[in-house]
């Protein structure tokens, strides 16, 4: 819990903007401390308990199934509730994030985003009052990538807004070139690994796995 609470205070602290000068960090000792990233801590914590909830429906049976249907609604919803709390709050931090997702005419295709939330949150929380198995951790999934999506939106192009770009950050292009044959032959194998480690242990833990 502290890990997850650190690692989303520290993305609430990016999102709200980090002072540079002379390409090193210019701002105070507390300035990651903040209502806004506090909050996004929070949520993160909440996030990763209604993964973790939606993952035991996938797995398991009897008892502890039931136990995890019933989190999983209230988790649900405090995530819903978190996601448009920092939703709503985000535009406010910056005028570039808000131009980002307002501006016309991008705000026919930001505008996306939300409404995917919208429709996978039925899906989800229809999915749990029915007790279907698999669809609540997928929607769950989807709820964090199109969390992610956002992410996108609000800080593109920057890598540490208000001033260091992607471009900025990259490395030389001879850097990437050289890692480049390295990552097209490693990606593969670390696809393939995590694909056959989840095919391996598919299915639900019955009471022999608990021995």
């Amino acid at each position: 819990m502290v890990a997850t609470l650190a690692q989303g205070i520290t993305l609430g602290a990016l999102l709200q903007g980090v002072a540079v000068a002379n390409r090193g960090y210019a701002g105070g000792w507390f300035d990651w401390l903040t209502p806004f990233s506090v909050l996004v801590g929070l949520s993160l914590v909440v996030g990763y308990a209604l993964l973790g909830a939606t993952w035991l429906i996938m797995k398991s049976e009897g008892s502890l199934q039931e136990r995890c249907y019933r989190l999983a609604f209230r988790l649900g919803i405090a995530v819903l509730l978190a996601m448009a709390a920092v939703s709503a709050w985000t535009p406010f931090l910056r005028d570039a994030y808000w131009l980002r997702w307002f501006a016309w005419p991008q705000v026919l295709f930001t505008a996306q985003v939300p409404l995917l939330v919208i429709v996978v949150s039925v899906v989800f929380l229809v999915s749990l009052r029915r007790q279907h198995h698999y669809t609540p951790f997928l929607m769950a999934l989807a709820l964090f990538i199109l969390g992610l999506a956002g992410l996108g939106i609000s800080l593109y192009p920057y890598v540490v807004p208000p001033t260091v770009s992607i471009w900025d950050a990259a490395a030389p292009d001879l850097s990437l070139k050289f890692m480049l044959p390295g990552v097209l032959v490693m990606v593969p194998i670390i696809l393939a690994y995590t694909g056959y480690s989840y095919w391996v242990f598919r299915g639900k833990t019955g009471h022999e796995g608990y021995h």
